[in-house]
């Protein structure tokens, strides 16, 4: 276990007036201190925390606290830690900071106590990235994520993997090393099967990393339509305050507008955009310009139409983006229709099969459509629960447990997948064995990469920067 000779210290809640602030400390020096600054034996009590006075080095009282120090290796970094629980003024809370760096701490580096988890052996590398996304989550789904791989769930399905593909590395590694003993014969279709199936479970896990950029980033939901449909409306109905200006005037979103908005388990990126005017000015020609870009990137798409009036054409580019399993038709100001034509749509799902305008089945017959009043909110309830049902379908089927690996999970598992494809190639052409041999080992450092079986400082340093400080 590596050992560090210096004790790091940072301020582990947020800045600004609180309750409480904690302060965190780590390394070797943490047993003094507690003996030092709040009188306790040493070693102090292991995980008992003690209501004591923070006194600095000229004895003046700064706070009472609650302190809790943890012995290693039974702590998050794995080394002695020490735990300052103060009242939350930011004043009281840096003199206790300014107190431990005269007592020769240093300040914590952005990540560095789950870095050195990891370096200790506390976390692996997949679950160290855990903690972080465990920190930004914004939904039930993307805490979900984090809590199981927090856990391990990617520990395990890289465990399976990784004793599937020894498994027949051995097989093929005894051919190499042996081949005067009296081994069976080599059943090349039980070798390619397992092979493929490697392959097959290794492509599984890389086709959840866009599931888990959803969870990171939030689904990109685009709201397009014609000017004055309603787009503005129905964004602050859904962000629940006025986020957007609203006129009866057309084309009053000349740029996009872009809020966070949960919804169910998920939360969306919500954009409004320019409306689709036919015959823009200069100006309002370029949001358009921008709702096109928007609108070919986007998760989900809600477009927007004014239940009163007729389906207005599509440029091109965006009636090809309708597809039905990523596409809403939004029939708003329903609260202008009579309640049985909104009954029709709603028993229909689609305004051309109930018989009125606005009639989209001419862009795509199987789009599904809600009758909604950003007015009111009526529908509103509807059109969530669909977005959610949409949302949930983004997710690619990995078992029981939500695996939605990150950009640098993909690379790893993409180097794996190419290694595995050019064995399988060896293999097929009866390649000597001491290159097929080579191709699986490549695949399993691959493997090991995610869990942080790595020796490459630059790549750490790198990863853990993007945590806050005290974490």
């Amino acid at each position: 276990m590596p050992g560090h000779t210096d004790t790091i210290v940072a301020l582990a809640t947020p800045a600004g007036t609180a309750a409480i602030a904690v302060v965190r400390a780590s390394g070797p020096a943490c047993a003094a201190l507690a003996r030092e600054i709040f009188c306790l034996p040493v070693p102090p009590p292991p995980r008992v925390a003690q209501h004591a006075d923070y006194r600095d080095q000229t004895g003046a009282l700064v706070d009472d606290v609650l302190a809790t120090f943890f012995q290693a290796p039974n702590s998050y970094t794995g080394e002695d830690s020490l735990e300052i629980s103060c009242h939350g003024n930011p004043f009281i809370a840096q003199k206790i900071l300014a107190d431990l760096f005269a007592r020769d701490c240093r300040p914590a580096e952005p990540g560095e106590f789950t870095k050195r988890a990891f370096l200790n052996g506390r976390l692996a590398l997949d679950q160290a990235e855990a903690v972080m996304d465990l920190i930004h989550a914004r939904s039930e789904r993307a805490l979900t994520a984090a809590q199981q791989q927090l856990r391990g769930a990617l520990g395990r399905r890289m465990a399976a993997l990784t004793d599937a593909l020894l498994g027949e590395l051995a097989r093929v590694e005894a051919y190499i090393d042996f081949p005067e003993d009296d081994l069976p014969a080599e059943d090349r279709s039980v070798l390619r099967a397992a092979l493929e199936k490697i392959v097959a479970d290794t492509a599984r896990l890389l086709a959840t990393q866009r599931y888990g950029a959803l969870l990171r980033d939030g689904i990109k939901t685009v709201i397009i339509g014609e000017p004055n449909a309603g787009k503005s409306s129905l964004l602050n109905r859904l962000a629940g305050h006025e986020r957007a200006l609203v006129s009866p005037e057309p084309g009053t979103t000349r740029d996009f507008i872009e809020e966070r908005v949960p919804a169910g388990p998920h939360w969306l990126r919500l954009t409004d955009t320019a409306g689709l005017n036919p015959a823009p000015g200069p100006i309002e020609r370029l949001g358009i310009a921008k709702t096109h870009e928007r609108a070919a990137t986007a998760d989900l798409l809600l477009l927007v139409l004014d239940a009163t009036r007729p389906a207005p054409p599509l440029p091109p580019d965006i009636a090809a983006a309708l597809r039905p399993e990523t596409t809403l038709v939004v029939l708003n100001k329903c609260d202008l229709l009579s309640p049985e034509l909104v009954e029709r749509v709603a028993e229909a799902g689609n305004p051309g099969r109930s018989g009125f305008m606005p009639d989209v089945s001419g862009i795509n017959p199987d789009l599904r459509a809600i009758a909604v009043s950003a007015l009111t909110g009526a529908g509103v309830d509807n059109l969530l629960a669909e977005i959610v049902r949409r949302a949930d379908a983004l997710r690619d089927d990995t078992g029981e447990d939500l695996v939605a690996i990150n950009a640098r999970h993909a690379h790893a598992l993409d180097r794996a997948q190419s290694a595995l494809r050019d064995a399988l190639a060896k293999f097929a052409d009866s390649a000597p064995a001491e290159l097929l041999a080579s191709d699986l080992r490549e695949c399993l450092a691959a493997y090991g990469d995610i869990a942080g079986k790595v020796d490459n400082e630059q790549m750490l340093d790198r990863l853990f920067a993007t945590f806050c400080i005290g974490k």
